[in-house]
């Protein structure tokens, strides 16, 4: 047992509450069980059953530049108006999303999105070599595939395929510029439309994302983890600890870790944190692929064009991507996840049938998660400035699988009072109090 978890004053084994239970919240919790904290799991749904079940599968280290750029900004009104486009603001949730808008577009200044930049580099460097170590031991290594991904382009001319290619081998990502002969080599089921490719090399993606985070789930739990659904209404902090308060109980715990992505808000505010979070709402289509089908893709294909993704899966083909912010609790608009086929059509020479499944017909799943964005595109992983025992783990936006393992690993150092394998300075919620 790591002499970190011993309270010297009682000899007792220390405590942690993890609440969520995505993918950052069961690394977290499993890397704490390894370093022999007793830790309680807390999520008001299940294991995995947010953003962690329905998202793209792909572990996206290439992704190190934020989400602020200056081309945006004449893009976001052609972008808004179309209901079903890439991006969509509900009329009802727009004075509510001004300031977090505000904050976004700030943070396009070259300054802030530089330093921004650097961080995400620092995070996703060796986020994939920590996945695979934790599934690894988890004997789930069959759940990670590095084969790399393919972001195709349709219309773009080659200038500016060459200018992003650039973009990308200057900031240290492995990537090469694929004419249309190299990308048809690659993946021959890709449409005829496309006529370049950046293949990043080293990045991987998974055939179950909810499949990870319920055997780390379950890997914690055979090393004495307790999984407790229940929703958190409060956390305090006193001399003795830290209480949860949830719907079913209250109870004391020697250290809580918040990992409850787009939710958690209010838990913050009641420690007198602000947090600007948005719940940037995604979207995704599962096409079944019969047993015996040959696969259509063999790694991520994304569209430069048309923003999405289409990842091949276990027994899916994953279509997925848009954005839409329209807060927390407004109902899925569906219509969003079904366009992602009509999308793949011009991406994919052949998409699978829907009704040769085993002889039997077989509907399409959609799927809508709320993704935990924060306007730097930086999550929060820090303990907090004014409560010791309290430390955060969210706000991850589009890369919470991505990031899951590496985000377990700090938080362990963190709570365990170790060094940081990276500098986690800017990533602290200070940057917004």
């Amino acid at each position: 047992m790591n002499t970190a978890t011993i309270d010297n004053t009682n000899n007792k084994q220390q405590t942690v509450a993890v609440i969520g239970a995505g993918v950052i919240g069961v690394n977290c919790a499993l890397e704490l069980q390894n370093l022999g904290y007793q830790v309680t799991l807390i999520d008001k749904d299940g294991i995995g059953l947010g953003c962690s079940k329905g998202n793209a599968g792909h572990f996206a280290t290439e992704q190190v530049f934020p989400l602020a750029e200056s081309s945006l900004i004449w893009q976001m009104p052609k972008l808004l108006l179309d209901p079903l486009g890439p991006v969509s603001l509900s009329a009802k949730h727009f004075v509510k999303a001004i300031p977090w808008f505000m904050q976004f577009f700030n943070n396009m200044r070259a300054k802030l999105r530089d330093k921004n930049t650097l961080a995400l580099q620092a995070l996703n460097k060796n986020a994939i070599t920590h996945f695979k170590s934790v599934l690894k031991a988890a004997n789930a290594e069959h759940l990670l595939t590095q084969n790399g991904s393919l972001l195709v382009f349709e219309t773009d001319n080659l200038r500016t395929v060459e200018a992003m290619h650039k973009h990308y081998k200057d900031a240290g990502i492995a990537v090469k510029l694929l004419d249309r002969m190299q990308t048809i080599a690659l993946e021959p089921n890709l449409h005829d439309n496309i006529n370049y490719s950046l293949f990043f090399t080293d990045v991987a993606h998974t055939i179950n994302p909810l499949a990870i985070s319920q055997t780390l789930a379950d890997v914690a739990k055979s090393k004495g983890m307790i999984f407790k659904q229940a929703s958190v209404s409060k956390i305090a902090q006193s001399s003795n600890g830290v209480t949860i308060k949830t719907d079913k109980e209250a109870f004391e715990t020697d250290h809580c870790v918040v990992a409850c992505g787009a939710w958690s808000k209010e838990l913050l505010k009641g420690l007198n944190y602000h947090l600007p979070i948005e719940a940037e709402r995604g979207y995704s289509y599962s096409l079944p692929v019969a047993e015996n089908a040959s696969a259509s893709l063999s790694r991520p294909v994304a569209s430069a064009e048309r923003r999405f993704i289409i990842t091949p899966m276990e027994s899916t083909l994953r279509l997925a991507g848009t954005v839409e912010y329209a807060g927390l609790h407004t109902p899925p608009n569906y219509k969003r996840a079904e366009m992602l086929e009509d999308n793949a059509k011009f991406i994919l020479k052949s998409l699978p049938s829907k009704d040769t499944v085993n002889g039997e017909q077989e509907a399409a799943e959609s799927w809508m998660g709320c993704r935990p964005s924060l306007p730097d595109s930086l999550p929060v992983i820090c303990q907090a400035p004014n409560h010791d025992k309290v430390f955060f783990a969210l706000g991850h936006q589009h890369l919470g699988l991505t990031q899951g393992a590496i985000t377990g690993k700090l938080i362990g150092q963190l709570v365990s009072n170790q060094a940081t394998e990276i500098d986690v300075r800017p990533f602290c919620i200070s940057r917004f109090n």
